[in-house]
């Protein structure tokens, strides 16, 4: 099931669709409050803030290597704020521009920083209505936190609504391990960044369960995941990992509408690694799929007056399930 949506004729292929997005700016104007909050492991989330306080709000988890002030993010940001809702916005560990002070990192399966940040909304304001938003990487965390919460979770818990999830990492994995150009073109772009924390770890922390070495090695995400990932976070391997991070399986417990927003020519996540089986025997689950959009893209109008369409709809998802 899904609503209209038209893609930019002028950014023909899923790959410029998925490039446009990500360099085209963000909205003017926001003005976020920056806040840092110590947790209770020693560590420290950074998140931004917008809205009134005491609307309803939207937690927003950003992709791989991105942060609360990705285009993407600010675009979802904007277009919660023109409906009346509030949204903090989180950085996932390493990712506000300031290291974090423990040896691990976040990755694709990681909901606990995600389950500290509601406990906290909720404990400032009870029964404040609550949404939850992520994009790829953060898709994930969120699908896997509220279908694996299900029934548990807090009753300002509303709805989610996710783009481009790779729900099955293990297949997101081989896409973007491909030997295509562009797959090339973005395991570079994301490694790059991904090395330079991990050595960075080696250079500050003793007893790591990996040298600068393996570091080095690593030339996709297979091996990154192997030896630094799966070791750094308590799994037995990438294979381990994504299998037990990938949202996929924990979706049938869900419990609160999620809104998931995909397109079948995306090439970080292939069409065969949909829930769409799932999708038919859960009703909770919303899942929008669309021939085209690329990753995180979902362009469309014309090149002097372009719209992205995802983040629209996720807002007004959001909105309406958080005014009922």
């Amino acid at each position: 099931m899904r609503v209209s949506y038209a893609p930019a004729r002028w950014l023909p292929g899923p790959h410029l669709m998925t490039i446009f997005a990500r360099l085209a700016r963000g909205p003017a104007g926001l003005a976020p409050r920056r806040e840092r909050w110590e947790l209770d492991d020693g560590d420290f989330l950074d998140v931004d803030r917008h809205g009134e306080p005491g609307a309803p709000a939207v937690v927003i988890l950003h992709g791989l290597e991105g942060s609360s002030r990705a285009p993407y993010v600010l675009r979802l940001v904007a277009a919660c704020a023109a409906r009346g809702l509030s949204s903090v916005a989180v950085n996932f560990r390493g990712c506000s521009g300031e290291r974090n002070r423990l040896p691990r990192l976040y990755h694709s399966g990681e909901t606990t920083d995600l389950d500290r940040v509601v406990a906290r909304l909720v404990a400032e304001r009870p029964g404040r209505p609550l949404g939850v938003a992520g994009f790829s990487l953060g898709g994930n965390v969120v699908a896997k936190w509220l279908g694996e919460g299900g029934e548990r979770l807090p009753p300002e818990v509303r709805a989610g609504a996710v783009i481009s999830v790779p729900f099955d990492l293990a297949r997101c994995a081989d896409a973007i391990d491909g030997s295509g150009g562009m797959a090339r073109l973005y395991r570079a772009r994301f490694l790059r960044t991904l090395r330079a924390k991990a050595l960075d770890k080696t250079r500050r922390f003793e007893g790591l369960p990996f040298t600068a070495a393996e570091v080095r090695a690593c030339d996709t995400f297979a091996r990154f995941d192997d030896a630094v990932t799966s070791r750094l976070h308590g799994f037995a391997g990438a294979r381990d990992y994504w299998t037990r991070c990938s949202s996929g399986r924990a979706l049938p417990g869900l419990a609160r509408p999620l809104l998931a927003i995909a397109a079948e020519d995306d090439p970080i996540v292939p069409r065969e690694s949909l829930p769409l089986e799932v999708a038919r025997h859960t009703p909770a689950l919303r899942l929008e799929t669309y021939p085209a959009g690329g990753h995180v893209g979902f362009v469309s109008g014309r090149p002097w007056r372009f719209e992205f369409f995802a983040e629209a709809r996720a807002a007004t998802f959001l909105d309406e399930a958080l005014r009922r």
